[in-house]
């Protein structure tokens, strides 16, 4: 290549590579604008997500992917100038066209062999609440029919909310996040005002408590920290010191989410989830900001403990009004089980949790629960999939129903057991993408109706 030819290629490669930033600057503030957020806000918010390393990378993979495509059309324009139609299509049909047909064709067979279940599940509509309003067996029994959503709107959820009540789902997770770099941040990221006065970020959760209220449903409001790298039950940090620095940033943000909970009368707020390093760290912290919740808040306190490592360590259920547990237990070994043998995973578990509940004498919730339509959903549920799932997991949502069945079978009658919120529905899906769908969603899903069966009665409680 010519020094010219070079420098020329430079300068290409610089235009796409600010003109790609531009385009996902725009993108990202006019996504981030809507609703109440101002584009000044969203541009901030824009700067502070270049902090976050995985985001910046994806830009940088974005650019790889819009040069590669710049060099390919380039190629096959001057290719068409300088030898002619015919030159051009046979080498665009060889070099390009066959080779991405033949990736689609097997792409396609792959996902359709992995989807197709043949699994023929009777549909009862009967047991959906087609009426659309909310039974309340929880003022009867006590039981949390509960469900962790996403997606809400910055206008109007009416009918989002309504696809929750005919499933009978009467209590709602709303799950703001709050985001740390990794493992080893000493602080949570945006400080937060120390009145209450809400960032137009959460004036969607706002709006979203009350309109779930105004249905006549019950609101859990959950924050939970995302860390960018790593996991934030592994927090690890090299001093007191940090950790106290840590803490204080995470304090900020539950009391002011504990405000939040107050003003827009949710009924349970969860000051936690699976932090099992502050835990045995900072318990003395941890009982401090109980406290201080306990202050401005008026309504019930949870904590949600990861099922392995962490919930036998908590020495402050006394101080809580729930046992909260994220429920991934795994109830089996091998893929594609029968009922029976995932209800007898669940042996070593129940007596475990029932011993917990003879120390402390506190109902136990369980603050999340969930399982994959696929094939091994039971081995390890709480191992998340991804968009190319569907290319290496074998679809199930026999699985996913019968793990459902078996839950509600072995827990649902228990006296200590006050409930659960399954992981997770997204207000955005639709019915059509349900085939290739192999995420813990029961939406549209035979989980769902089963769901609905047993949310939809009163639950047979011992004792009661």
């Amino acid at each position: 290549m010519h020094r010219s030819s070079f420098k020329k290629e430079i300068r290409n490669a610089i235009v796409i590579y600010l003109l790609t930033w531009l385009c996902v600057f725009i993108l990202v503030t006019v996504v981030l604008s809507r609703g109440k957020r101002t584009f000044f806000e969203a541009t901030g918010l824009f700067f502070e997500f270049l902090g976050n390393s995985s985001f910046v990378m994806a830009i940088h993979l974005l650019f790889v992917i819009v040069f590669s495509l710049f060099l390919v059309v380039r190629y096959f324009i001057r290719l068409y100038k300088k030898k002619g139609g015919h030159i051009f299509f046979k080498q665009l049909a060889y070099r390009l066209l066959i080779p991405i047909l033949g990736v689609f064709i097997v792409f396609k067979s792959i996902i359709y062999v992995n989807a197709n279940e043949n699994y023929d599940f009777n549909w009862d509509e009967n047991l959906m609440n087609l009426a659309l309003t909310p039974n309340d067996f929880y003022e009867l029994d006590r039981m949390h029919r509960g469900m962790s959503v996403f997606g809400w709107d910055t206008k109007t959820n009416d009918a989002a909310i309504d696809s929750l009540i005919k499933a009978n789902i009467e209590w709602v997770a709303v799950i703001p996040f709050i985001d740390q770099e990794d493992e080893t941040s000493i602080t949570v990221r945006r400080p937060v005002a120390k009145d209450a006065v809400w960032k137009s970020r959460d004036s969607i959760f706002i709006q979203s408590i009350k309109q779930l209220k105004a249905k006549g449903l019950h609101v859990n409001l959950k924050p939970h920290l995302w860390t960018f790298s790593g996991w934030r039950a592994n927090l690890t940090l090299n001093s007191d010191e940090a950790w106290n620095t840590w803490f204080d940033s995470y304090e900020a943000y539950i009391l002011y989410y504990a405000r939040m909970a107050e003003f827009t009368g949710a009924e349970l707020f969860c000051i936690g989830t699976e932090l099992k390093t502050s835990i045995k760290k900072q318990p003395e912290r941890w009982k401090a900001l109980i406290k201080k919740v306990r202050a401005i808040y008026s309504g019930q306190l949870t904590y949600a403990a990861n099922w392995h490592d962490e919930y036998e360590y908590i020495d402050f259920w006394d101080q809580l009004d729930f046992i909260g547990i994220q429920a991934y237990f795994p109830l089996t070994k091998n893929k594609n089980p029968d009922l029976a043998t995932i209800e007898n995973g669940w042996t070593k578990h129940i007596k475990k949790l029932e011993g917990l509940y003879q120390m402390y004498h506190k109902p136990i919730l369980f603050t999340e629960i969930g399982y994959k339509s696929d094939a091994s959903a039971t081995i390890k549920p709480w191992e998340w999939g991804s968009y190319l799932s569907v290319l290496s997991e074998k679809k199930s949502d026999r699985t996913q129903q019968l793990a459902y069945e078996a839950f509600f079978n072995q827990l649902w009658h228990k006296k200590w057991f006050a409930g659960a919120y399954f992981w997770q529905w997204h207000t955005y899906s639709k019915k059509g993408d349900v085939d290739l769908n192999l995420d813990f969603s029961p939406r549209f899903k035979p989980a769902e109706n089963t769901m609905a069966k047993w949310y939809g009665k009163r639950a047979g409680k011992e004792d009661l």
